[in-house]
């Protein structure tokens, strides 16, 4: 029934012009606004919704991974831009910059300014 549905992913902030200004000029990402909720343009067409919620409480798990060729060098560039890289401890093997290397490909997460856990992951290229 739902095979030809073009289906997107959609998650709540407290503040929907925080959020605009971090996904569109932090980030980088083409931020439309509508009825008071944001959808993100992603690469290959995919889009995101950020809605709000006065009583928003962020996930504690990992609403939006943004794949990468180099983890490197995009977490030293978020990192310019004011970006700061969580750090769960030393059992998660996460470098200084909170780069997590091991039996997985290489992942980083942030946060947004509503508390929504992010990460960039590194492809193979």
């Amino acid at each position: 029934m739902l095979k030809e549905s073009v289906a997107f992913s959609g998650f709540s902030s407290n503040d929907i012009a925080k959020a605009r200004e971090f996904y569109g000029q932090t980030l980088g990402l083409e931020v439309s606004e509508d009825n008071g909720m944001l959808t993100l343009r992603l690469a290959g067409d995919q889009t995101v919704l950020i809605y709000p919620k006065e009583n928003h409480e962020p996930a504690s798990y990992t609403t939006l991974n943004f794949p990468v060729d180099d983890i490197e060098k995009a977490v030293d560039a978020l990192t310019k831009l004011g970006v700061v890289f969580e750090h769960y401890g030393e059992s998660m093997g996460q470098d200084e910059r909170g780069i997590m290397r091991g039996d997985s490909p290489p992942i980083a997460w942030f946060k947004d300014p509503a508390g929504n856990i992010l990460s960039l992951i590194q492809t193979d290229s």
